[in-house]
């Protein structure tokens, strides 16, 4: 099968001066992200100039140059910075940019003529090597996104929990110091992965477990092991408890939580962030057959918790248990992170633009939220109540896998179970994780959020 290479990406470097020749473009506050042609020149508008308009200008500016690249345009421009573009304005430009033009499509078609470069020119000489470095860290940051969504998009007839895995496990073999194994469905059945492979039970197509590792040569005593847990979901018919047919198709961005944790740790380590971090990515498809699981069994996690099944079609938290406990058990983290398309009832909850944040502790829930400010990701932080805490029992087994109340805080409440105690978040990206058009940086399909979050939040710990 296939194995997609990131998207390319529109190049974006720093210079000093324009270059003789080269259509600009002139940066101007009149309408936010309005486009205007003068020849081969254009004008932007970035509004009232602050950051977040800039991020939107910068993916409109892209997707403007893309059309005239088709028509015979120019594929590279100088981009005129103002005295306003400090570091941040110009980091939001690169990310606008870079992303604003992604498109992921399989087709026997030439692909379109895109514009391939952006020379960003600095009117203050003394923030060149400033400016560059924060065009460089945003284009880093894109890319990361970028091979999150691809994974994302790849259709399910490719992407099994096997592709998934070993794509994952290729792409990490380039980075120097990430490791990477892959547990098939016999090391999983030995060890006691109940949920893992309940949940994969209906597939001909075998689960596996993901594990990457990072481990800096040198790193401070106080910096922390950090777990990160994505959600593998190759695919989700619902199983048993079957979806409606309206929408399914979609159900193959049901791993986007893994994607952000591959493409997070493949960015770590080839930044060579001084933070150990772990990444795991249960990988299932969640099918309907004779084999597959059914409401009303229970079910034996790693560690031996058991959990009452009421809903198949709620199989995330059930991986996610595993990954949790094995990780806790094995791996001796020091902080714990989850990351899922979990629940309907976060998407109601807070829409399509903003994930939900559950966290243990108000130390990581404030370096979540922060670490999304910086990558502009929007997060909201949702209780963990403990007045819903008993309906999490169990009465024929330890645990009840949809207990009753608010669908994604009860959730959240049976994935605590698995944490030992340990300082933990879960982030809950069904809403977020997938878009139905353009929205500034955002484009249609898989938009690999929580990404540039995770790798802004390990930052923080170097």
């Amino acid at each position: 099968m296939r194995t997609p290479v990131p998207t390319a990406l529109v190049e974006v470097e720093v210079a000093e001066a324009p270059r003789s020749g080269v259509p600009v473009v002139v940066l101007t506050t009149d309408g936010l992200g309005e486009t205007t042609r003068d020849g081969d020149g254009w004008s932007l508008g970035v509004g009232t100039g602050a950051p977040t308009t800039w991020r939107t200008a910068g993916a409109c500016l892209v997707r403007a140059l893309d059309a005239a690249a088709d028509s015979g345009g120019p594929r590279s421009y100088d981009v005129l910075l103002p005295a306003t573009a400090d570091a941040e304005r110009v980091r939001a430009l690169v990310l606008g940019a870079a992303l604003g033009g992604y498109r992921f499509k399989l087709t026997a078609e030439a692909p379109p003529t895109r514009v391939e470069s952006l020379r960003l020119v600095v009117p203050d000489l003394g923030y060149v090597d400033v400016l560059a470095a924060e065009a460089h860290r945003a284009h880093e940051l894109a890319t990361a996104t970028a091979f999150s969504r691809d994974l994302a998009n790849t259709p399910s007839n490719i992407k099994d929990p096997q592709w998934l895995a070993s794509t994952a496990a290729k792409h990490a073999a380039k980075v120097p110091g990430l490791h990477a194994v892959v547990h098939d469905e016999k090391w999983l059945a030995e060890h006691g992965f109940g949920g893992v492979l309940a949940v994969g039970g209906g597939s001909p197509r075998a689960p596996r477990l993901l594990e990457l590792s990072w481990s800096p040569r040198s790193a401070a005593a106080h910096v922390p092991h950090v777990v990160l847990v994505g959600k593998g979901i190759t695919f989700d018919t619902g199983g048993i408890s079957i979806k409606p047919a309206d929408g399914m198709h979609l159900m193959r961005t049901d791993m986007s939580g893994g994607a952000a944790v591959i493409a997070a740790m493949i960015t770590i380590a080839a930044r060579a962030l001084p933070v150990r971090v772990t990444g795991l990515v249960p990988c299932a498809e969640n099918h309907v057959s004779g084999s597959a699981y059914r409401p009303g069994d229970i079910v034996r996690h790693y560690g031996g918790t058991t959990t009452e099944i009421t809903n198949t079609d709620a199989e995330g938290r059930i991986v996610l248990a595993d990954a949790l406990a094995y990780a806790t058990d094995v791996l001796g983290p020091d902080v714990l992170v989850d990351v899922a398309t979990l629940t309907g009832a976060m998407k109601v909850s807070l829409g399509l633009r903003t994930g939900g944040l559950f966290a243990s502790t108000d130390e990581l829930a404030g370096r979540i939220a922060a670490a999304g400010g910086r990558a502009a990701e929007n997060w909201w932080r949702m209780p963990l109540l403990e007045e819903h805490a008993d309906a999490v029992k169990g009465d024929v087994a330890d645990v009840r896998q949809c207990p009753p109340g608010p669908g994604g805080i009860t959730a959240a409440l049976f994935l605590r179970t698995f944490t030992a105690g340990l300082p933990w978040a879960h982030l809950d990206i069904a809403g977020p994780a997938r878009s139905e058009k353009d929205l500034d940086e955002v484009v249609p399909g898989a938009t690999g959020f929580a990404t540039r979050t995770l790798i802004e939040l390990i930052e923080s710990y170097a």
